[in-house]
């Protein structure tokens, strides 16, 4: 798994920072390996993530496996909570659907 983490080191805003701060908690605390790209070094990484993530307004922190969109701070929360974040990290691999047997 691939992971990849865009944000930025220049910013004034406490949301973003906290986000961000936030995100690199989880993926410590769940031991998964990802990649820091900071997009405050060039805007052609920040063009990136916006393209990669299919909107051209979308800021950080945002998630990907690869060149493949993950999502943002909000919908890991919600993998948190759904304890899929392994699934959230890797979408060409759904989460396997329960099996009902007959009654």
């Amino acid at each position: 798994m691939g992971v990849k983490l865009y944000y930025t080191t220049v910013t004034a805003s406490r949301k973003v920072k906290s986000e961000q701060a936030d995100v690199i908690r989880i993926l410590d605390s769940k031991s998964i390996k990802y990649e820091l790209i900071d997009i405050s070094v060039g805007g052609e990484l920040r063009e990136e993530m916006r393209s990669k993530a299919g909107d051209p307004a979308v800021g950080p922190p945002q998630l990907f496996n690869e060149d493949q969109y993950c999502g943002n701070y909000e919908m890991l929360l919600e993998a948190v909570e759904a304890d899929t974040v392994e699934q959230f990290l890797n979408p060409s691999h759904p989460p396997p659907q329960p099996t009902h047997s007959a009654p």
